[in-house]
C-alpha cells in the first residue's frame, strides 16, 4: 500500500474501530456481541495453533525433561545420600549392639574370675605373615596398661601385652608362633605348654605322657609367677585332636581357641590379679545332654467279653429269617 492521505485515514479509521470493539467486549463480558465472532476465529486457527503445537512442543518437552532431569536428579542423589546414612547408621546400631553383647560376657567372665579389667577396642592389627600376630589396642600407660599384662575378652584368652606407649598398647595373639602359655586341664588339673599355630589350633604339650584326654576336654591357664603375664583361669579352648600315646615323656595335643582372633573387637586388659585361683569357674557352662525318652512296651489281653465274641463268631452263621433248616 502506497503512503498516501487516503491510506493514513484508513489506518486512523481502522484503529478507532478496533478501539471501539475492545471496549465493546469488555463492558459486555459473557453477553458481548462479538462473542460469536471471537468463537468463529478460535475454531477456524485451532487446527492451526495444534498443528503448530505439535512441532514445538517436543522441543520445550526437552527442554524441560532437561531441567526436570536435573531436578530429579538432585532429588535421586539427595535420596541416595540419605538411604546410605540410614544404612550407616543402621550398621553402627547393630554395631554397638554387638559391643554391648561383648561388653556383657565379658564384664560376667571378668566377675566369675575376680579379675579387674580395663576394657579397650582394638583399632589396628598387625602384619600375621612373616612378623608377629599383633593388634593395637586404644589403652596405654594413662589407663594403668603395663608390659606383660593378660588380654582376654568374653570368650577367653587373647594374649600379653607387650609394648606400651601413653594411650596405646601392642598385644601378641596367643595365636602367635612365638606365644607360649601354660595350661591346665579341667577337673584332671594336667599341666602342659600351649603355642600359638598362626590360623592352626594351639598344640599344647601336657607334661605327663600318660595323661588320660579325649576330645572335647577344655583347658584353661595355669597362671604365671607374680600373675605376669599370665593370670590363673581364663579359658585356653577344648581339644580338638589327641595324639596316639607313646613312650615320650610329654603327650601332645591340638587345642582349638575359644577366642576368634580375626574378629576381635572389645577386650579386656587384666589389671588387677585375683585374690584365688577361680580354677574353671570362668569356663561356659556345658550343655546338658538330651536325655533318652523312655520306651514303653504295651502288651494287650483280650478281655472275656472279647473272647466270647471270638468264639460266638467260630459257630456256624444262623439261616436267614424265614428259612427252613435242612433236615
Amino acid at each position: 500500500m502506497r503512503d498516501t492521505r487516503e491510506s493514513r485515514l484508513l489506518l486512523v479509521l481502522l484503529v478507532a474501530i478496533a478501539f471501539a470493539l475492545i471496549t465493546v467486549d469488555i463492558r459486555g463480558g459473557e453477553d458481548s456481541p462479538v462473542d460469536g465472532t471471537r468463537q468463529a476465529a478460535a475454531s477456524f486457527f485451532g487446527p492451526v495453533e495444534e498443528g503448530m503445537a505439535s512441532v514445538v512442543d517436543p522441543v520445550g518437552n526437552a527442554i524441560g525433561a532437561v531441567k526436570d532431569s536435573g531436578d530429579r536428579h538432585d532429588k535421586l542423589a539427595a535420596l541416595q545420600q540419605e538411604n546410605a546414612a540410614l544404612k550407616a547408621e543402621l550398621g553402627s546400631d547393630d554395631r554397638n549392639r554387638s559391643r554391648i553383647r561383648q561388653l556383657d560376657t565379658m564384664l560376667r567372665g571378668a566377675a566369675a574370675g575376680q579379675y579387674g579389667i580395663k576394657g579397650a577396642q582394638v583399632i589396628a592389627i598387625g602384619a600375621a605373615q612373616g612378623f608377629s600376630w599383633t593388634v593395637t589396642i586404644d589403652a596405654g600407660a594413662k589407663d594403668g596398661i603395663k608390659r606383660d599384662m593378660t588380654v582376654l575378652n568374653g570368650e577367653g584368652l587373647v594374649g600379653r601385652v607387650t609394648t606400651v606407649g601413653a594411650g596405646t598398647a601392642t598385644v601378641l595373639l596367643a595365636s602367635d608362633p612365638d606365644f607360649t602359655v601354660g595350661t591346665r586341664l579341667e577337673k584332671t588339673d594336667e599341666l602342659g605348654f600351649a603355642t600359638g599355630q598362626g590360623d592352626r589350633p594351639l598344640s599344647v604339650q601336657l607334661l605327663n605322657g600318660k595323661a588320660k584326654v579325649r576330645e572335647g576336654d577344655r583347658l584353661v591357664t595355669f597362671g604365671s609367677q607374680g600373675d605376669k603375664p599370665f593370670v590363673p583361669g581364663v579359658p585356653v579352648g577344648r581339644i580338638v585332636r589327641v595324639d596316639p600315646a607313646g613312650g615320650d615323656l610329654t603327650r601332645t595335643v591340638l587345642v582349638e581357641p575359644y577366642v576368634g582372633f580375626s574378629k576381635l573387637d572389645v577386650v579386656g586388659v587384666v589389671v588387677q590379679a585375683p585374690r584365688e585361683d577361680p580354677r574353671d569357674m570362668v569356663l561356659p557352662q556345658k550343655p546338658a545332654k538330651p536325655r533318652p525318652a523312655p520306651t514303653v512296651t504295651v502288651t494287650a489281653t483280650p478281655s472275656p467279653s472279647a473272647a466270647a465274641g471270638t468264639a460266638g463268631d467260630a459257630s456256624p452263621a444262623p439261616s436267614a429269617a424265614g428259612a427252613t433248616p435242612t433236615p
